[in-house]
This record gives C-alpha cells, structure tokens and sequence, in this order.
C-alpha cells in the first residue's frame, strides 16, 4: 500500500483546504450491525470498528497489484473519509453480499469495503442510514492493558456512535502508517489487538502533546473543524519516557 504522508503540513485530517482537496474524493464505508433486540456495546463498537480498518489496510487484496489496492490509493491521495452506516436483519445480509471483510467483536459486527468514490454508494449501502448510532456500555470498560495499543478519545468532545468509530478508524491508520513493516506484522499477527478508552481529563493534554499520532477533525459533521479526537498510543511509538495511565 502507498505510504501517505502525516505531517502537520499535509494532514489527511486538518480543517484547512490542502492539495488533498484537489484529488478525486473517495469513502471507505463501514457498516454496523445493530439489531434491535440486541444492539452491541458502544465500546466494543468502536474497538472493532478500528480492527476493521486495520483489517482492509492489512489485507492482500489493498496491497500492491490487489484488486483493491487502486481504490485504496486513491482514497490516501484525498482526505481520508470514513462514513458509518447502520444495519439489520435483511439490511445486514444484504450487505454481507458486497465486497469486503467482516470483523466481530465481543458483541458487534461490523463490515468493512473498499474506498469508493464520494458520490458511488453502491444501492444497498447509500440506503442505510447513518444517523441515530447511538449505543450504550452496559457497564464501564475495564482498565486498558498498557501492552496493548490504545486510542484514546478526547474526554472534552461528544460523539454519536457512528462518528467515535470512523474517529477510532482514523486513529488506528495513523498508527498504522507510522509503523514499520516488521511492527505492522507483528500487529496483524497479533490480531490487530487494541483497545478504545475516553482519556482522562487531567491526562488529555499530556497525551495530546506526546508526539503521538493525532486526528485533527477536518469538521465535516459533528464537531468543530482542528478538534482533536484521537491520539493513538502505540507500544511502538511511544518515546522513551512517555508514560500512559490506563485506569
């Protein structure tokens, strides 16, 4: 897959116009499956809403020659947009029948496709709706495991569902890029292992100030254009030094 670029001058992420903005526009779609009777744990939603996305940027098929990997540039050249869309029942099946990867959690599922033009929506996604994500933790995450990767959300932002999982989505590829090769495998080896958690207040501006890959919203829906939504806390990426609580 390219490499794109993270820097503060060419962010797929920042609120001001850039040459990104010049480039054909592309989406990667996630759909979430929230059935009535049983809808899945908003933290578990957003952990594998992230899996997903490593899932895609890991897979053959958007590498190199694969068959995705064109939609896949493409999409990097531009801003790096991710939109989720809700599903049920017949919804869900017929989804499942679209190109793409599956990813399951403890308690959700959430299906990942190829990036496709800003105004392409295949009939049976463009359908579904994206508004009204909203879910709930029957009881409060436990404490992450400071082995593990960590995307931390900004305790000062509310988020619907849906945007907390593109923004987990985005934390996870910038953590993504910044890693090597050999650290990438060992991620997918390891299962794309991770863990979302709200940042405690009195540790948001350290962790925001690390160093660590950070998602800047470009302010398309929700929230204010510059706010920070992530800071994704890689074993990998941390300084010397750089301590991260998890309680």
């Amino acid at each position: 897959m390219s490499h794109v670029s993270a820097s503060p001058g060419d962010s797929p992420f920042q609120a001001e116009r850039t040459p990104r903005d010049e480039a054909p526009q592309f989406v990667l779609p996630l759909v979430v499956r929230i059935e009535k009777s049983a809808p899945p744990a908003r933290t578990d939603a957003l952990e594998t809403a992230a899996r997903a996305v490593l899932v895609l940027l890991g897979d053959e098929r958007a590498r190199g020659d694969g068959e995705w990997a064109g939609a896949v540039r493409s999409w990097e050249d531009a801003r790096i947009r991710k939109v989720v869309r809700r599903a049920r029942g017949a919804e869900w099946r017929r989804a499942g029948t679209l190109p793409g990867t599956t990813v399951t959690g403890k308690s959700a599922e959430v299906r990942v496709f190829p990036p496709i033009p800003l105004d392409g929506w295949p009939k049976d996604l463009a359908k579904l709706q994206v508004s009204g994500t909203e879910l709930d933790d029957p009881e409060p995450p436990v404490a992450a495991d400071p082995a593990q990767p960590v995307l931390w959300l900004n305790p000062d932002l509310e988020m619907s569902a849906g945007k907390a999982m593109a923004q987990a989505g985005h934390g996870a590829q910038l953590a993504w890029w910044a890693l090597s090769d050999a650290e990438r495998t060992a991620w997918r080896d390891a299962g794309y292992e991770l863990a979302v958690r709200t940042a405690r207040p009195a540790d948001w501006a350290r962790l925001s100030g690390s160093g660590l890959p950070t998602v800047r919203d470009a302010g398309f829906t929700e929230i204010a254009p510059g706010s920070c939504t992530v800071v994704a806390d890689h074993p990998a990426l941390r300084r010397p030094g750089l301590m991260t609580r998890v309680d």
